[in-house]
């Protein structure tokens, strides 16, 4: 008679699962850590150097804070160039545009994705391709068109177009959200005797917050920071863009001895500002709406 003896298996320690677990995660930790503040890095110099004074900047070896923090460098901003303007001509066209951007793409987004008709695929591809075609062929006739419709040196070429589609990646983005919706919601709302516009404004838009927060945040650092349109289409300084401001700030606003990098990296913290604000506050749409976007389609 045979006796089996029980293997014991060895249960490994604490410590042991402990470091199998970390050790991944600190290398990852490490190398986001490491990349945050290599990308950091220059936006903490550029808000250092708005401070400091023109011989503070120019110092060798740099000199990473400034002795006495110039505060009056952000006000200087302000006094030598009709800065306010700037920001409330591109608050203006930013907030028209990208009203115009969220409504449009939406509608076309829930034609391409609630509508069955003849070539719907393949004008989706069609406004697929539009992607590939580069800016600078369509510049050339769509200033001719402003030209001729009267527009040129006036803010409706940077807002109007908005309003027309609102830009093949945005449909496209919003297109792959709305696939994610089930169609039981669709004809749950059918039933009760709602339409296409009740079920788009009522179930889609509402369940598609992320995705609209992508695509708000996506159209409002493109306005914001638009520099060929406004520089191509405006004259006047009275209708600048802060982009074109910038440009505007630095050829032709400082005199004498004025600390000219000093205020110009004053300016640009006040032109980021925004951004930034607007990314922290959405973060959490963001994320979600581009990982949701992408498991369908």
């Amino acid at each position: 008679m045979t006796v089996r003896v029980a293997q014991t298996r060895e249960v490994p320690s604490e410590r042991y699962v402990l470091q199998r677990r970390l050790g991944p995660s600190i290398i990852l930790y490490t190398i986001a850590t490491l990349g945050a503040i290599a990308f950091g890095l220059p936006f903490f110099w550029t808000v250092s150097s708005s401070l400091k004074t023109q011989t503070e900047i120019y110092t060798f070896p740099p000199q990473w804070l400034p002795e006495v923090p110039r505060w009056v460098n952000y006000a200087l901003v302000f006094e030598l160039a009709p800065f306010a303007r700037f920001i409330v001509n591109t608050a203006i066209v930013t907030g028209l545009a990208m009203i115009g951007q969220l409504i449009s793409s939406a509608v076309v987004a829930f034609g391409f994705t609630r509508f069955r008709f003849p070539g719907r695929d393949f004008l989706f591809g069609v406004l697929l391709a539009t992607m590939m075609i580069p800016w600078q062929v369509t510049i050339v006739p769509t200033f001719l068109l402003f030209r001729w419709l009267g527009w040129v040196n006036t803010l409706k070429p940077l807002i109007v177009p908005s309003y027309f589609g609102g830009g093949a990646f945005y449909v496209f983005l919003l297109r792959q959200f709305f696939l994610t919706i089930p169609r039981d919601f669709d004809e749950a709302a059918r039933i009760d005797g709602a339409r296409s516009t009740g079920i788009f404004w009522n179930i889609l838009l509402p369940l598609s917050r992320p995705a609209i927060a992508t695509v708000a945040i996506f159209s409002f650092l493109d306005h914001w920071n638009a520099f060929i349109q406004p520089l191509i289409f405006l004259n006047d300084p009275k209708k600048f863009t802060i982009a074109i401001g910038l440009r505007y700030f630095n050829a032709s606003a400082f005199t004498g001895d004025q600390p000219r990098e000093a205020v110009l990296m004053a300016a640009s913290i006040i032109t980021a500002v925004p951004c930034l604000i607007l990314f922290f506050a959405a973060q959490q749409y963001f994320v979600k709406g581009i990982v949701m976007s992408g498991i369908k389609g």
